[in-house]
Protein backbone atom coordinates (compact mmCIF):
# COMPACT_ATOMS: atom_id res chain seq x y z
CA UNK A 1 0.00 0.00 0.00
CA UNK A 2 1.43 3.54 -0.87
CA UNK A 3 0.96 5.89 1.36
CA UNK A 4 1.83 10.08 1.17
CA UNK A 5 4.12 11.52 2.97
CA UNK A 6 2.98 14.74 4.30
CA UNK A 7 4.80 17.13 6.44
CA UNK A 8 4.24 20.48 6.99
CA UNK A 9 7.37 22.32 6.02
CA UNK A 10 10.55 20.89 8.37
CA UNK A 11 13.96 21.80 7.98
CA UNK A 12 15.33 18.13 9.39
CA UNK A 13 12.69 16.05 7.76
CA UNK A 14 12.20 16.01 4.21
CA UNK A 15 8.13 15.22 3.05
CA UNK A 16 8.17 12.84 0.01
CA UNK A 17 5.79 9.94 -1.06
CA UNK A 18 6.59 5.78 -0.80
CA UNK A 19 8.38 4.06 -3.24
CA UNK A 20 8.48 4.74 -6.59
CA UNK A 21 6.89 8.19 -6.08
CA UNK A 22 3.45 6.77 -5.93
CA UNK A 23 0.81 8.89 -3.54
CA UNK A 24 -2.34 7.41 -2.58
CA UNK A 25 -5.42 9.82 -3.45
CA UNK A 26 -7.81 8.16 -1.82
CA UNK A 27 -7.88 4.90 0.11
CA UNK A 28 -6.54 2.26 -2.82
CA UNK A 29 -6.43 4.80 -5.23
CA UNK A 30 -2.68 5.29 -6.90
CA UNK A 31 -1.57 8.74 -9.17
CA UNK A 32 1.81 9.87 -9.95
CA UNK A 33 3.22 11.84 -7.61
CA UNK A 34 4.04 15.73 -8.61
CA UNK A 35 6.83 17.01 -10.77
CA UNK A 36 9.61 16.94 -8.40
CA UNK A 37 11.28 20.78 -9.23
CA UNK A 38 11.05 23.87 -7.33
CA UNK A 39 7.66 25.72 -7.75
CA UNK A 40 8.11 29.33 -6.75
CA UNK A 41 4.92 31.64 -5.88
CA UNK A 42 3.93 33.35 -8.39
CA UNK A 43 5.14 36.48 -8.50
CA UNK A 44 2.58 38.34 -10.51
CA UNK A 45 -0.25 40.31 -8.96
CA UNK A 46 -3.60 39.93 -8.48
CA UNK A 47 -4.81 40.99 -11.92
CA UNK A 48 -3.24 37.53 -13.36
CA UNK A 49 -4.35 35.66 -11.31
CA UNK A 50 -6.94 34.00 -13.67
CA UNK A 51 -4.69 33.65 -16.78
CA UNK A 52 -4.24 30.13 -18.52
CA UNK A 53 -2.91 27.70 -16.32
CA UNK A 54 -5.47 28.35 -14.01
CA UNK A 55 -7.80 25.68 -13.99
CA UNK A 56 -11.03 27.16 -11.72
CA UNK A 57 -13.22 28.23 -14.88
CA UNK A 58 -15.00 24.86 -13.98
CA UNK A 59 -15.13 25.81 -10.28
CA UNK A 60 -16.66 29.26 -11.29
CA UNK A 61 -13.13 31.23 -11.03
CA UNK A 62 -12.37 30.18 -6.79
CA UNK A 63 -9.56 32.03 -4.98
CA UNK A 64 -8.60 31.09 -1.65
CA UNK A 65 -7.06 34.32 0.22
CA UNK A 66 -5.36 33.75 3.53
CA UNK A 67 -4.85 36.46 6.16
CA UNK A 68 -2.58 34.89 8.89
CA UNK A 69 -3.42 37.77 10.97
CA UNK A 70 -7.26 37.01 10.70
CA UNK A 71 -6.61 33.08 11.18
CA UNK A 72 -9.20 32.54 8.41
CA UNK A 73 -9.05 31.53 4.77
CA UNK A 74 -11.83 33.52 2.71
CA UNK A 75 -13.37 31.48 -0.28
CA UNK A 76 -13.91 34.13 -3.39
CA UNK A 77 -16.18 32.77 -6.04
CA UNK A 78 -16.35 35.06 -9.31
CA UNK A 79 -14.61 37.52 -7.12
CA UNK A 80 -17.70 37.48 -3.88
CA UNK A 81 -16.93 36.42 -0.87
CA UNK A 82 -18.77 32.76 -0.62
CA UNK A 83 -17.35 32.06 2.80
CA UNK A 84 -14.61 31.99 5.57
CA UNK A 85 -13.27 29.26 7.55
CA UNK A 86 -11.31 29.31 10.67
CA UNK A 87 -7.85 27.71 10.17
CA UNK A 88 -4.56 27.35 12.49
CA UNK A 89 -1.12 28.84 10.51
CA UNK A 90 2.38 28.02 11.31
CA UNK A 91 4.00 28.97 14.51
CA UNK A 92 6.78 31.19 15.42
CA UNK A 93 9.81 29.75 13.35
CA UNK A 94 7.49 27.78 11.11
CA UNK A 95 5.18 30.73 9.79
CA UNK A 96 2.95 30.05 6.94
CA UNK A 97 5.23 31.58 3.81
CA UNK A 98 3.68 34.97 2.59
CA UNK A 99 2.80 35.40 -1.57
CA UNK A 100 0.58 34.56 -4.42
CA UNK A 101 0.39 30.30 -5.33
CA UNK A 102 -2.13 27.97 -6.80
CA UNK A 103 -3.32 24.45 -5.86
CA UNK A 104 -0.80 21.85 -6.73
CA UNK A 105 -2.26 18.86 -5.47
CA UNK A 106 -5.38 17.14 -3.48
CA UNK A 107 -5.84 13.93 -2.27
CA UNK A 108 -8.56 12.30 0.26
CA UNK A 109 -7.72 10.26 3.01
CA UNK A 110 -4.14 11.07 2.82
CA UNK A 111 -1.59 8.62 5.19
CA UNK A 112 1.36 10.31 6.69
CA UNK A 113 4.71 9.55 7.64
CA UNK A 114 6.22 10.74 10.53
CA UNK A 115 9.08 12.89 10.07
CA UNK A 116 11.33 11.52 12.82
CA UNK A 117 10.40 7.82 13.17
CA UNK A 118 9.62 6.96 10.15
CA UNK A 119 6.01 5.30 11.53
CA UNK A 120 2.94 5.90 8.75
CA UNK A 121 -0.45 6.83 10.14
CA UNK A 122 -2.98 5.72 7.99
CA UNK A 123 -6.02 7.33 7.08
CA UNK A 124 -8.74 7.67 10.20
CA UNK A 125 -9.23 9.55 13.05
CA UNK A 126 -5.90 10.01 14.56
CA UNK A 127 -4.03 11.02 10.94
CA UNK A 128 -2.56 14.47 12.16
CA UNK A 129 -3.87 15.33 8.26
CA UNK A 130 -7.20 14.98 8.91
CA UNK A 131 -9.73 13.54 6.07
CA UNK A 132 -7.97 16.32 3.45
CA UNK A 133 -5.00 17.69 1.87
CA UNK A 134 -4.85 20.29 -0.38
CA UNK A 135 -1.27 21.57 -1.49
CA UNK A 136 -0.27 24.92 -2.35
CA UNK A 137 3.52 25.06 -2.10
CA UNK A 138 6.39 22.57 -2.76
CA UNK A 139 10.22 22.86 -3.22
CA UNK A 140 10.06 19.62 -4.56
CA UNK A 141 10.52 17.79 -1.23
CA UNK A 142 8.56 19.72 1.46
CA UNK A 143 4.89 20.87 1.12
CA UNK A 144 2.83 22.97 2.60
CA UNK A 145 -1.28 22.86 2.74
CA UNK A 146 -4.56 23.30 3.73
CA UNK A 147 -5.52 20.00 5.39
CA UNK A 148 -7.81 18.57 8.25
CA UNK A 149 -6.89 17.97 12.02
CA UNK A 150 -7.57 15.88 14.70
CA UNK A 151 -6.24 18.27 17.47
CA UNK A 152 -9.42 21.02 16.95
CA UNK A 153 -7.81 23.43 20.01
CA UNK A 154 -5.20 24.34 17.36
CA UNK A 155 -7.93 26.51 14.71
CA UNK A 156 -8.15 30.14 15.26
CA UNK A 157 -4.16 29.88 16.77
CA UNK A 158 -0.33 29.59 15.15
CA UNK A 159 0.01 26.03 15.91
CA UNK A 160 1.21 24.05 13.00
CA UNK A 161 4.98 23.45 11.20
CA UNK A 162 3.72 25.89 8.35
CA UNK A 163 0.30 24.33 7.15
CA UNK A 164 -3.21 25.95 6.85
CA UNK A 165 -5.31 22.99 9.71
CA UNK A 166 -9.12 23.24 9.41
CA UNK A 167 -11.78 21.50 11.47
CA UNK A 168 -11.96 18.95 9.51
CA UNK A 169 -15.34 19.58 7.99
CA UNK A 170 -14.43 22.72 6.99
CA UNK A 171 -11.46 20.76 5.13
CA UNK A 172 -13.91 18.69 3.45
CA UNK A 173 -15.93 21.37 2.38
CA UNK A 174 -12.92 23.36 1.04
CA UNK A 175 -12.12 20.78 -1.06
CA UNK A 176 -15.20 20.50 -3.29
CA UNK A 177 -14.72 23.94 -3.89
CA UNK A 178 -11.24 23.75 -5.37
CA UNK A 179 -9.25 22.29 -7.93
CA UNK A 180 -5.31 21.80 -9.16
CA UNK A 181 -4.72 25.57 -10.69
CA UNK A 182 -6.88 27.37 -7.91
CA UNK A 183 -5.64 30.82 -6.68
CA UNK A 184 -4.51 30.88 -3.31
CA UNK A 185 -3.10 33.91 -1.73
CA UNK A 186 -1.11 34.11 1.46
CA UNK A 187 -1.21 37.77 3.53
CA UNK A 188 0.38 38.62 6.23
Amino acid sequence: MAAILLNCIQPQAAASSLADGVVSTDAGDLISPLVKSKLPPNKEGLENLFLEGNNGTEKNLIRLVIRLSDRLVYVYKNNELETTYPIAVGREGWETPTGNYRVIQTIKNPSWQHPFTGEIIPPGPTNPLGARWIGFWTDGTNYIGFHGTPEIETVGTAASHGCVRMYDKDAIALFEKVEIGTPVIVEP
